[in-house]
């Protein structure tokens, strides 16, 4: 029996924990209506729609920069996204380019300084929870937008 502690957090595990939240946020994504998925909001929030398109520019692009260690500007607009299909289609693409990026953080840079679209300078480790943190922050104004419009969210435990 060895006395080296594990870590907490295996790299694996904490990307299969951010990508179980991915998975639920695109069954809340698959659950709007078309219409109101781009246009229906509370309270002066954003539309469910545009919360998605920021976490689209935040995800790869913020994965990138901590892979390449390069600056990368933050463009939330994504104008070029006008239906639920396309955000779908984005959001799958981006799981994929998640999984193969996330390989290529070296086990150092999670804990390395990342200026983050030269506007968030923490460690790498921190950035990506910012990711995740944000995601569940506004998937949550996301059931509450599901729920005001009479439809039922996924459960929020199955990841």
């Amino acid at each position: 029996m060895s006395n080296e502690a594990k870590p907490f957090f295996t790299s694996e595990e904490l990307l299969e924990n951010w990508q179980g939240h991915r998975r639920l946020t695109r069954r809340v994504i698959e659950a709007f209506p078309e219409k109101e998925l781009f246009e229906f909001s509370v309270g002066g929030m954003r539309p469910f729609a545009e919360m998605v398109k920021e976490f689209l520019a935040i995800a790869v692009p913020g994965l990138t920069q901590i892979v390449n260690d390069a600056d990368v500007k933050f463009d939330e607009h994504l104008s070029e996204l006008k239906t639920k299909q396309d955000l779908l289609n984005a959001w799958d693409k981006q799981t994929d380019e998640i999984n193969e990026l996330w390989q290529k953080i070296k086990p150092e840079r999670f804990h390395e300084e990342v200026n983050l679209f030269g506007e968030y300078k923490f460690p790498a480790i921190q950035n990506i929870q910012y990711f995740i943190d944000n995601e569940i922050h506004h998937r949550g104004q996301g059931f509450v937008y599901l729920r005001v419009l009479g439809i039922e969210p996924p459960f929020f435990w199955e990841r």
